[in-house]
């Protein structure tokens, strides 16, 4: 694979950048549902590249009242402030709350190639916040980031596998150590 072989995008052409949102606490059949809501609290200590569910579920009414979304299997999920850059993919439909900036990726944009991508730029994501609270990544911010891609999906899902592969030999590996303690 050549340099010429890749391309310099913006996140906003490889994929459609979605924000979440958080039905109202005080409306107790917002909460409850069949509907996996993610916070950047359900990510803080998760170890894993694919989730299915938070601490919460919330109510298709809860979903239509707020900004939430429901993202499909495959999105990128990217927290966008308190703090900025815990990443999963969801494996299943989820919705987020209003910390996420999540990715749905484009059809010719592999997610797991898109997860490492931001797993790699985080750092340089993260310092492109702003705010005097907390810091934020804006969805235009989040929009506007340029990197460099593979042109062709079958050079990012090579590229995907290598790094998926030598992620699920150290999950396998803190599996193993973990099990010598106990």
């Amino acid at each position: 694979m050549k340099l010429s072989d890749w391309k310099k995008v913006k996140l906003s052409e490889l994929g459609t950048i979605v924000g979440g949102g958080t039905p109202s606490t005080k409306k107790e059949e917002y909460y409850g549902g069949n509907i996996p809501w993610i916070t950047p609290k359900d990510l803080a200590n998760f170890g894993e590249r694919y989730i299915e569910h938070g601490n919460r579920n919330i109510t298709l009414t809860g979903l239509e009242n707020s900004s939430a979304k429901i993202l499909p299997a495959g999105s990128i999920l990217f927290s966008s402030r308190a703090p900025i850059g815990y990443i999963a993919i969801a494996a299943n439909n989820v919705s987020t709350n209003q910390g996420f900036k999540s990715i749905i990726p484009n059809s010719d944009v592999d997610s797991l190639f898109l997860y490492y991508l931001l797993k790699f730029n985080k750092d340089k994501i993260e310092n492109m916040g702003s705010g005097t609270t907390f810091k934020e990544v804006s969805a235009s911010i989040m929009k506007s980031i340029e990197v460099f891609i593979p042109t062709e999906i079958v050079e990012q899902r090579k590229i995907s596998a290598i790094l998926g592969a030598i992620d699920d030999k150290i999950e396998n590996n803190k599996k193993i150590n973990h099990h010598l303690v106990a």
